[in-house]
């Protein structure tokens, strides 16, 4: 009996000991895999203690159990068998099977098919005459492709395409009247006639027609923008600023849900059509010949002020060297023949109005402090103000207000670490820790959560927008597909005039012997796209790489980070003139 307990309880220590030694795989989720690339990653946990190996080769394993291998494969079918051992000698197992073929080139069609016809822009389009539209097709080589009023493809010679025959390009420029687009949008056609004279149709995915006249808009909601073109990345289109609400717009095409707004004589731009109304038929194109100009201060801003007779879109960026603040009004013609300038203002030096082509009205504000503390620009009524930001009379840390964002949050998860930890939590640890070391310095802090919740990036905008903090920072974690080489921390700005606080912020927290990632200018964040106050978007480091997520699931390292970032606003501060 004695011995039966005994085996017992040794076959329990056995596979419970057993049981401690795990191996889960992040990436690739699947034990089998078919990729066209040769380089890839593999990605998980084990136990802390455990040691691991991929084909025999030793892999580091981090404190958090993380584990990153590099794989180059070789053509055809491999395997990757990846063994975990722990103290006692006992073993997880896991193989990984490829298949690396390299991607297939592209082939002829050797049927009476067309394998694609592409039309760029893409969407449904409501055009205007000298609109583009670039049309690519591909089908049985040697053919004759035109459209329904005769208007040719012409195939591409093979050292000009892909490297296979039977791709037919051509621009196609509308025209007034244009008999391609003649009634209500439709969809296009195409015939292809191939050398044994079979003949081959093809319809365009999307519709297409001309507008017949241009239709007039106005702006609405709380954050309208204006788009400089149709691009797209992660984070939206490249905007060209935010505009007040009621602010006229003339249309004169669509593509998608964007409308094409002429600006001016040569300047067009793109606004969605969920930030606008349209204008009831008779409304005159937006413009406005300028009147008076007022330049005054009250007991916290300067404002320079013109008198419009209707609301105009505007655009603003900042210069350097001197700082300037340039404001380009369109649909304005100068009659401003008097400018006058008050004794109150503080921070603005001068101002100077000129008309730069026809329908744009530059405004200049020269400012007396080398360093950009922020602008915004709106109407009341249908005069145009530009309310300028004064430098801050006390430059300490006690005399200031600073915003911190705690980036992600509720359903907006962010990044995943290796070990699972989620970009949504660790943000709002950090930002907690920067917003306690900002008040031990005295300064006030406005943070947008404290908890798990959700909130939105506009609503971010807006809630910022409104407190008008001093300084804004953006908490967040990088990612990215390498999880070996790419790591480390960066900041981002996308106005020039507040590079200087993103540097600064970023050379400090290099000195934690954080990999540099770089500083990131133009960037297209929302947070960076406020003018109204110096702003950082502060990506720590990144969650995908196994000593970056190590670090960051630290105390003392958050702490550290957040001592650095403080420090960081500090040297900047005590360089100001």
């Amino acid at each position: 009996m004695r011995i039966l307990f005994f085996l017992a309880a040794l076959l329990f220590f056995v596979s419970t000991t057993a049981q401690q030694v795990f191996l889960k795989l992040v990436s690739p989720n699947k034990n089998e895999q078919k990729v066209t690339a040769s380089r890839q990653f593999i990605t998980g946990t084990t136990c802390k203690e455990c040691t691991l190996t991929a084909n025999d080769s030793a892999v580091k394993v981090w404190p958090t159990g993380a584990f990153a291998v590099q794989l180059n494969l070789k053509t055809g079918d491999s395997s990757i068998k990846l063994i975990a051992t722990d103290a006692k000698g006992f073993k997880s197992t896991q193989t990984v099977f490829y298949s690396y073929q390299v991607a297939a080139k592209e082939k002829e069609v050797t049927t009476n098919t067309v394998e694609y016809w592409r039309i760029e822009p893409q969407g449904d389009l409501l055009l205007k005459p000298g609109d583009i539209l670039k049309m690519t097709l591909k089908t049985v080589p040697g053919s004759v492709v035109k459209l329904e009023n005769g208007f040719e493809l012409k195939e591409v010679p093979v050292k000009d395409s892909t490297g296979v025959k039977g791709i037919y390009k051509a621009e196609y420029v509308i025209k007034s009247g244009d008999d391609l687009l003649n009634g209500s949008a439709r969809k296009l056609k195409a015939a292809i006639t191939t050398a044994a004279n079979d003949v081959i149709e093809a319809t365009s995915r999307y519709s297409f027609g001309l507008m017949p006249e241009p239709i007039m808009l106005q702006t609405k909601g709380k954050l309208p923008y204006l788009l400089i073109g149709l691009g797209e990345d992660r984070l939206g289109g490249t905007k060209m600023g935010y505009l007040d609400s009621m602010v006229k717009l003339k249309a004169v095409s669509k593509v998608a849900d964007k409308y094409c707004v002429q600006l001016s004589k040569y300047r067009t731009a793109y606004i969605e059509e969920q930030h606008v109304d349209l204008v009831n038929n008779g409304s005159f194109t937006p413009a406005s010949l300028t009147n008076s100009m007022r330049v005054w201060g009250d007991s916290l801003y300067d404002y320079v002020s013109l008198i419009l007779y209707e609301r105009l879109p505007y655009q603003s960026f900042q210069q350097i060297n001197p700082s300037t603040i340039i404001a380009d009004v369109f649909g304005a013609t100068a009659n401003t023949n008097w400018i006058t300038q008050m004794q109150s203002v503080k921070e603005i030096k001068n101002v100077i109005c000129e008309q730069t082509e026809d329908e744009v009205l530059r405004i200049k504000i020269e400012l007396n402090h080398q360093q950009h503390w922020g602008h915004s620009i709106y109407y009341a009524g249908n005069n145009l103000i530009i309310r300028v930001k004064r430098q801050p009379k006390s430059l300490l840390l006690k005399d200031l207000v600073i915003g911190v964002d705690a980036g992600h949050g509720g359903d907006n998860k962010g990044a995943f670490g290796i070990t699972g930890i989620m970009e949504k939590d660790m943000t709002l640890l950090i930002a907690k820790e920067l917003k306690t070391v900002l008040e031990a310095e005295g300064a006030t802090v406005i943070i947008d959560r404290t908890k798990d919740t959700s909130f939105d990036n506009h609503d971010r905008y807006t809630f910022f927008k409104e407190k008008n903090p001093d300084l804004l920072i953006s908490i967040h974690l990088n990612s990215s597909a390498d999880p070996i080489r790419i790591k480390g921390v960066s900041t981002y700005y996308k106005h020039i005039g507040y590079r200087s606080f993103t540097q600064s912020i970023l050379k400090e927290m290099l000195g934690m012997g954080l990999g540099e990632f770089g500083n990131v200018g133009n960037f297209n964040f929302i947070l960076n796209g406020f003018t109204e106050f110096p702003n950082v978007l502060v990506e720590t480091l990144f969650i995908s790489h196994p000593e970056d997520e190590t670090n960051v699931l630290n105390a003392e390292y958050r702490k550290q980070m957040a001592l650095r970032i403080t420090q960081g606003i500090k040297n900047w501060l005590q360089k100001i003139d």
